[in-house]
Formats: structure tokens, C-alpha cells, sequence
């Protein structure tokens, strides 16, 4: 009997722990995603490799729909709720959207050299998204006496920009439920940076600078 009530308790237990876990999940994750460019495929004994290539990384939070019916608004109230009363939309949750390169870009006419660099999007309308890179540096857990680094958009000006290049935003077939940015058309000269949340989708080229 002792050893049944035991294994009751331990259960218990075990189960609110697990919901406690549940309870602590992030209301958003951060991703990262990475693309290698430069490189070239060697043979060897155990097949080819790919040697010499440089590493291109997007790290962002990653927010779930959770079944609002619209993201973006419309009219005049357009991106103001992802907004959250910041100048500009973080394109992601909490920490703002990271850009690394190992290798040299040409965004938008601009040259952005290899480091990292905080990223954004300036939403106007449902068919006018700037991409932004920034030399904004990232806080990594927010600080609001911290005015050298961002968390996400907030107190975000525009004056350390790198680059700003228009986005091409189209209509997905389906939904896509949680935030995802990816490379897409990549190349040896180059590719494109993607930016997809629900039924939308939103490009910006880039080409590898010499």
C-alpha cells in the first residue's frame, strides 16, 4: 500500500512538472538559419566535401500565429500591432533579427562588410516592405538603460544603417504558421534573403561583393 501511494505521489509529481515545463516554453523560440557560399566540392576517399566556403547566418525569434485570423492589419493601422509601438518591425520576437556574413554583400546598392548586423523590415503597405540591415548592435536579454544596443525595434533611428533594398512580398497557397526566414536561389554570385509568416511571403536580393 505504502509503495502504491508512492508511485501516486511520484506521478503527481512527474505531471506537474511537465506542465510546468509546458507553462515555461518561450512564447517564441529563436532559429537560426545558414547558407554557405564560396566553396567548392573536393574528392576524396570517403566521396566529395565541400572545403573553403564561408558561413551567411539569419538567428531570429520565431512567433507562432496561434490562430489570429490577420497579422498585418490594414489601411492606415498596417503592421502597428507587430509593430508594438516600435518605429520598425523587428521581423521576428524579442531579440532583434541578426544578420553574420563571413563574406562581403551588396544589398541594395550598399556594401556590407563581414560582422553582424541587426536586420528589420519597414512595412508601408501590403506590397511595400523595405529590408533594413543595421549597425545597431542586438541586446542580448533587454535593458532599458542599455542605449548602445537594441532590443528588437524599439528606439531603433535609422542613421546607423548599412543597407535598405524594397522586398518583393507575394501570396503563399497555404499558411504558414510560425515565422521563418531562409535562403532561397542561392548561387555562387549570390541569392535571396526570404522572410515568410502566414499566407505571405517577402524576397530581397543579395550578391556576393568581391
Amino acid at each position: 500500500m505504502v509503495k502504491k501511494v508512492w508511485t501516486i505521489a511520484l506521478a503527481c509529481v512527474l505531471a506537474g512538472s511537465v506542465t510546468s515545463a509546458q507553462q515555461a516554453r518561450p512564447a517564441s523560440g529563436e532559429n537560426k538559419v545558414s547558407t554557405e557560399v564560396g566553396g567548392q566540392y573536393v574528392k576524396g576517399q570517403r566521396g566529395e566535401t565541400y572545403q573553403g566556403g564561408k558561413w551567411i547566418d539569419i538567428t531570429y525569434g520565431a512567433p507562432v500565429k496561434r490562430g489570429r485570423t490577420t497579422l498585418w492589419g490594414s489601411g492606415a493601422d498596417y503592421g502597428k500591432t507587430l509593430l508594438a509601438g516600435a518605429p520598425i518591425w523587428r521581423a521576428g520576437a524579442n531579440v532583434s533579427t541578426r544578420l553574420k556574413t563571413e563574406v562581403p554583400l551588396q544589398i541594395g546598392g550598399k556594401t556590407v562588410a563581414p560582422g553582424e548586423y541587426t536586420m528589420f523590415i519597414d512595412l508601408k503597405s501590403p506590397t511595400d516592405w523595405t529590408l533594413v540591415v543595421s549597425s545597431w548592435p542586438a541586446q542580448v536579454k533587454y535593458d532599458p538603460q542599455n542605449k548602445e544596443a537594441l532590443w528588437g525595434g524599439y528606439n531603433y533611428t535609422p542613421d546607423k544603417d548599412v543597407a535598405r533594398i524594397a522586398m518583393k512580398v507575394d501570396k503563399l497557397p497555404m499558411s504558414i504558421d510560425t515565422l521563418t526566414w531562409n535562403f532561397a536561389d542561392v548561387t555562387a554570385t549570390g541569392g535571396k534573403l526570404v522572410i515568410m509568416w502566414d499566407t505571405t511571403v517577402a524576397t530581397a536580393p543579395f550578391t556576393i561583393a568581391k
